[in-house]
């Protein structure tokens, strides 16, 4: 008798309604003890639906017809909203959810980037969700996924946000640390025009944080991620009017070969694929000039010094290139 009695399985988009009535329940504290556990459910099964299981894949239209119904209300706000209120393994769900579903498409269209577009609010509590230890991660997963969209990327760019992840990459506790210095490096590597555009506009204030709480700080770690991420930022082609002006800098070049001198090889390497744009600019301006000419020998010294465990063509073929480019180079005379 008791397979006639079976609930009817819910819909994907009832699933959403439902977990969606739960949030608004938990936002306003009216969630009773009963419909914890219920909503922590719901949030394992959404999670199901997107990523499948061990007895199956993710069906598509499920998949379509879950994001149609997450994104027609304000379920992305809730879910946010209410993260700090779910236990850890529902966090952990509720994080995988929303990461998953900036990826979903609806009739060839990621409907996800057109809700933001609407609601950038998120973003605000998102960025700020570093300075939560608790929550730090969570928040920085999702970020993360929600700059894949340009217009979202734009909008932390644009914003007095961008100015805190300087301080947020420094911050004591390593792993929030690291976080968010993985999402700088998505946020500063992924829209290239976008990226041009920025850095074109906030040069003078960018590379001044850049240098002094980067480049120079007190942290091994945070030094050497931070030169690697310059050298990838200078060698985008999209960058090469900001590249120029970066290698017309004295304070720069002065950063940079501080860094050459480091005791760390690892360090050592990375200052090099940025050092070698100030020794190949053929328009070097005078000041730049007559720094790499008085520094000449120890330039010269330091150089041939420098060998990569394994061994690499491209790397030696550059060091000759910038060593043979100072050795020749003279003095600007004033005109």
């Amino acid at each position: 008798m008791k397979t006639l009695f079976k609930t009817k399985p819910r819909t994907p988009s009832e699933l959403v309604r439902h977990t969606r009535d739960l949030l608004r329940l938990l936002q306003q504290t009216k969630l009773d003890d009963k419909q914890m556990p219920e909503l922590n459910r719901n949030i394992r099964d959404i999670k199901t639906i997107l990523y499948g299981n061990n007895e199956s894949e993710p069906v598509p239209e499920a998949c379509a017809q879950l994001t149609e119904e997450f994104f027609k209300g304000d379920t992305l706000q809730l879910i946010v909203q209410c993260l700090p209120n779910l236990n850890l393994e529902a966090r952990k769900d509720a994080t995988q959810v929303v990461a998953n579903l900036q990826r979903q498409q609806v009739q060839f269209k990621l409907i996800a980037a057109d809700y933001l577009e609407k609601n950038m609010d998120i973003m605000d509590v998102l960025i700020t969700g570093y300075e939560n230890t608790d929550m730090a991660l969570h928040y920085g997963a999702m970020l993360r996924e929600c700059i894949r969209h340009q217009i979202v990327a734009k909008y932390v760019l644009d914003s007095p946000h961008i100015k805190r992840f300087f301080d947020y990459i420094q911050f004591p506790n390593f792993d929030i640390a690291a976080d968010a210095a993985a999402t700088f490096k998505e946020l500063m590597t992924r829209h290239k025009s976008t990226v041009a555009e920025f850095l074109s506009k906030n040069f003078e204030w960018y590379f001044d944080e850049y240098n002094s709480k980067l480049l120079e700080s007190s942290n091994y770690i945070t030094r050497r991620q931070a030169v690697k991420l310059l050298a990838d930022m200078l060698l985008e082609r999209s960058n090469s009017a900001v590249m120029t002006r970066y290698v017309s800098s004295r304070e720069n070049l002065r950063i940079l070969m501080n860094l050459l001198r480091e005791s760390s090889k690892s360090i050592q390497i990375e200052a090099f694929h940025v050092f070698k744009l100030f020794a190949a600019n053929q328009n070097k301006p005078a000041d730049i000039i007559s720094i790499l000419v008085t520094n000449r020998s120890k330039l010269l010294r330091l150089l041939g010094d420098l060998k990569i465990e394994k061994e690499d063509e491209p790397f030696e073929a550059d060091k000759a290139q910038v060593m043979k480019e100072i050795a020749a180079l003279e003095p600007k005379s004033d005109p």
